[in-house]
């Protein structure tokens, strides 16, 4: 499971050169973020609408919801912030999103949870030798009482060699050459992406111990600066 993460400072230019995005004039890209949750609204990487080219960068509430949901949030008592891989084009939750609504959230790291039920320990991970990343993303747009919300779901895998010592999962890394690819709803969904970050590839480091229980902003955070 993948329930908190982090994100640097990313330049627009960082965005730009990895891919077609458009920044909006005058706007600032969006500020760093040391400890997201789900249910927080988080920047996420989409293809423009309306038949528009390019990408944007659009705001969506993290946990899922599918169009087929019709009671208010409040009576939605199932998580649905993670997709797994594993049965993602048959879940009734994720698989019409999944087919046309894929999504890159961009990150610098995610927080992962090792040891003992009730003695667990926060680490950060982060790729070895990159700034930020981005993980493999569904969208969906849930409209109830008259209003449009717009909610993803970050896709999991099994946790790789170094990881496998916290955790049985991992979000999933979408390699920079393959950005266009997963994003592209033309094409079919290619599941041969969603596979976890080598083990050579991947770095982790003790986190700070209240990752988990507060929301606070602090670079602190991540145990280490960025």
């Amino acid at each position: 499971m993948t329930s908190r993460f982090f994100r640097g400072v990313i330049p627009w230019g960082d965005y730009t050169e990895a891919l077609d995005l458009r920044p909006p004039p005058g706007v600032e890209p969006p500020e760093p973020k040391w400890n997201i949750a789900p249910s927080s609204l988080v920047p996420v990487i989409r293809p423009r609408e309306y038949g528009q080219p390019g990408l944007d960068l659009a705001l969506k509430l993290w946990g899922l919801v599918p169009q087929w949901w019709r009671e208010p949030l409040s009576e939605k008592k199932w998580q649905s912030f993670n997709a797994r891989a594993e049965g993602i084009e048959e879940s009734a939750t994720f698989r019409g999103a999944y087919r046309y609504r894929r999504c890159l959230v961009p990150a610098s790291g995610f927080y992962v949870w090792s040891g003992a039920e009730g003695r667990r320990v926060p680490y950060a991970v982060g790729v070895r030798g990159a700034d930020w990343f981005c993980m493999a993303g569904v969208w969906e747009r849930w409209g109830f009482d008259g209003g449009e919300y717009d909610t993803f779901a970050i896709i999991t895998v099994p946790a790789n060699g170094v990881l496998a010592a916290h955790g049985e999962r991992m979000p999933a890394l979408i390699a920079p050459p393959d950005y266009a690819r997963w994003l592209d709803p033309a094409l079919p969904a290619p599941a041969g992406m969603l596979a976890p970050l080598p083990d050579d590839l991947t770095e982790d480091w003790p986190a700070h111990p209240d990752v988990g229980n507060v929301r606070q902003q602090d670079e602190s955070m991540t145990g280490r600066r960025l």
